[in-house]
């Protein structure tokens, strides 16, 4: 069965993670058929991981654009549906953060971070949900933090789009549970991803890696319509790592 599955931020990171597993899946589920758009502002990065999606055996479009953009949004969901009539999952991967000490963040620090993570996450969430409520079916996956839920020095600004992110999620469940809609919240700790810029070899040793996470996810998503992962919370086995 073919499926609509659009990942923003899928050019690197636990996106792109993401956008493999779910080509892999493809050649152990005989009757799963992913339809993948892969979305992020980065052409180049978005090639390269449609190649290695389509060498795996799934079909893969990209689409160029920034969810912190209205006007992107409306077009990336537009252009879905024109081509293919519906949407089956949506992976809110798309994320962005400033992390330095609360006295030092600026305005555009707050502006640029809210932007993507919670109002860009919020409308694209707002378009297709619709789509899935009309046919009462569809999934959608939050990747967010367990900086939703537990605060850091650092990541003031990160922590408070991320809590927002939570609150919208339980929200949007009210409304997704009468038309048989699920939402999983998919809450990482440290995942070495290019957000975090170079770190230690030894701290590197200990982070989780993109992998950890989207195979999870990926699980959850193909399990029977009955069934529903509301939440995954997955950190590495030492624990959280407080920068």
């Amino acid at each position: 069965m073919k499926h609509i599955i659009i990942i923003t931020g899928a050019g690197k990171g636990i996106g792109k993670a993401i956008a493999l597993d779910f080509a892999k899946a493809s050649t152990t589920y005989h009757d799963f058929e992913p339809h993948l758009i892969l979305v992020s502002r980065t052409p180049s990065d978005l090639e390269a991981v449609a190649v290695e999606c389509r060498a795996l055996g799934a079909a893969t479009e990209i689409i160029q654009a920034d969810i912190a953009d209205m006007a992107q949004i409306d077009q990336l969901v537009s252009t879905t549906l024109e081509r293919h009539g519906t949407i089956d999952c949506l992976v809110n991967n798309a994320g962005v953060g400033r992390f330095k000490p609360f006295t030092e963040l600026t305005e555009e620090d707050y502006e640029y971070t809210m932007a993507t993570n919670l109002k860009g996450t919020f409308f694209l969430t707002q378009k297709v949900f619709p789509v899935m409520e009309e046919k009462r079916a569809g999934h959608i996956f939050f990747i967010t933090s367990i900086a939703a839920e537990t605060a850091f020095k650092s990541s003031s600004l990160y922590s408070m789009s991320k809590f927002g992110q939570k609150g919208f999620i339980e929200a949007l469940r009210l409304y997704a549970k009468s038309c048989h809609v699920r939402i999983t919240n998919v809450m990482p700790g440290a995942v070495y991803t290019p957000m975090w810029g170079e770190v230690p070899e030894e701290m590197k040793a200990v982070m989780m890696m993109p992998e950890d996470i989207s195979a999870p996810l990926v699980n959850a998503y193909l399990l029977p319509l009955r069934t529903s992962v509301e939440k995954l919370v997955i950190r590495p086995v030492g624990g959280d790592i407080n920068e």
